[in-house]
């Protein structure tokens, strides 16, 4: 018998809606992955098995509560929880216990999901990792910051947990992990409770294991409706590989090319994108104004608890220092106006397909790898889906990213769908 905790969330949805399965069925198995393999992964920070296994006996006892019913689900540690700690991958914080859960936990409980525990983060969700491993070496990185999240659904801990982005958070573990990543278009969850890092780029989202999985769950806790639809006619997809081009390695570039032949057979109408010009200056606008904001959002625990941060934020702080309100404020600028020539970049594409990282996954656990794939995105607002699309010369997962209108989430899903079957198939 396939053991539960590998099932798609929606395939479990199916099952615990018709109780084919018990709430407390799913748990177990998924409990039971973590006693094997959390040894080796390190991708939890708190998980009360007893707790959970009480939670899901009071959910087989009453009716089906909603459109996640007796999903277990992996929460970010960056996001408040009444019920469990929330340290925000900081010392400082070690034992916290907020008050309240964050909307989106709240949310994601009213729909009928089942918390199985807090997953790591690097430091404030910047670049100071956990204890995470990469789930298929744990020589390797597996991204950040959302490391736990997604090396916990990538090794089947979990179906599905919740991951942030404010530069590449989402996109590049999920990358680095080989499962899908959905950066939603920014606004798009509730950020209400989550420990703020740069308010205008910071992005609630998901990890799972397929399109369909992340349009099922942002869409219960949105209440949006994303669900992937069959297309009429096989999508226009532009290639679009970016400014950044050179900072990708040779499996990052056979994965795009690779992407292409095979949505190109499919009938996929695919044209080459040249972003125009001040698309250039964007990554490093995205940094700017990251460095402005997290220096502000983080002024109590640098001016309060400095000794308490690792020599690693002291030094990124101190560099983020240097960039000042007009250097910002050019930033934003710059920012707004390419948002406003996204609609001419898009004007013959459905969606775009980019690369997720520069390539898999880097060899030891002192960083977590380099954003700079996905700085541009995040900070245009657009909705972001990593699909796993081959390997690196370690073996190790190589992703692509679909890139959708700002809003258009739908049928981004939708054609990111499309395109990770074709891949799965060929």
């Amino acid at each position: 018998m396939q053991s539960l905790n590998v099932l798609s969330a929606s395939e479990a949805v199916r099952r615990l809606g018709a109780r084919e399965i018990t709430a407390e069925q799913m748990a177990r198995a998924c409990l039971a992955r973590i006693e094997e393999r959390e040894a080796v992964v390190g991708a939890w920070i708190h998980v009360d098995p007893d707790a959970v296994l009480a939670q899901a006996r009071q959910l087989d006892a009453g009716p089906v509560r909603g459109p996640l019913h007796g999903l277990p689900l992996g929460v970010k540690d960056l996001i408040d929880t009444a019920d469990l700690p929330t340290a925000y991958g900081s010392p400082i914080y070690a034992g916290h216990r907020p008050r309240a859960d964050a909307a989106c936990v709240a949310l994601a409980r009213a729909a009928g999901a089942l918390v199985l525990g807090k997953t790591v983060t690097t430091e404030f969700a910047w670049f100071y990792p956990g204890k995470t491993t990469n789930p298929h070496n744990p020589s390797h990185t597996p991204g950040g910051s959302s490391s736990g999240s997604a090396a916990a659904v990538a090794d089947c801990m979990v179906p599905l947990a919740y991951g942030t982005q404010t530069a590449g958070s989402i996109i590049r573990p999920a990358s680095y992990c080989g499962i899908v990543g959905y950066k939603p278009t920014h606004g798009t969850l509730p950020r209400a409770g989550i420990k703020p890092l740069s308010d205008s780029r910071d992005t609630l989202g998901t990890l799972t294991r397929t399109v369909a999985d992340a349009a099922l769950f942002v869409a219960a806790v949105s209440g949006r409706d994303l669900l992937p639809r069959p297309l009429a006619q096989p999508p226009r997809i532009g290639l679009c590989r970016t400014h950044e081009w050179g900072a990708a390695r040779p499996e990052t570039v056979a994965a795009m090319e690779n992407a292409g032949a095979v949505l190109g057979r499919a009938g996929a109408r695919l044209s080459e994108i040249l972003l125009p010009r001040d698309f250039a200056n964007v990554t490093q606008a995205q940094i700017d104004i990251m460095n402005y904001e997290i220096y502000a959002a983080l002024a109590g625990e640098r001016l309060q608890h400095h000794e308490a941060l690792s020599d690693k934020l002291k030094q990124l702080l101190k560099n983020a220092q240097q960039c000042d309100a007009p250097r910002y404020d050019t930033a934003q600028a710059l920012a707004e106006s390419c948002r406003r020539q996204l609609e001419d970049v898009f004007a013959d594409a459905d969606v775009l397909l980019a690369p997720s990282a520069p390539g898999e996954a880097p060899a030891g656990l002192a960083a977590t790898g380099d954003p700079v794939f996905c700085r541009m995105w995040t900070v245009l607002h657009v909705p972001a889906i990593n699909l796993p699309c081959g390997q690196g010369p370690q073996g190790l997962p190589v992703g692509v990213q679909v890139i959708g209108r700002r809003g258009d989430d739908a049928r981004t899903l939708a054609v990111a769908d499309w395109v990770h079957q074709r891949i799965v198939r060929s």
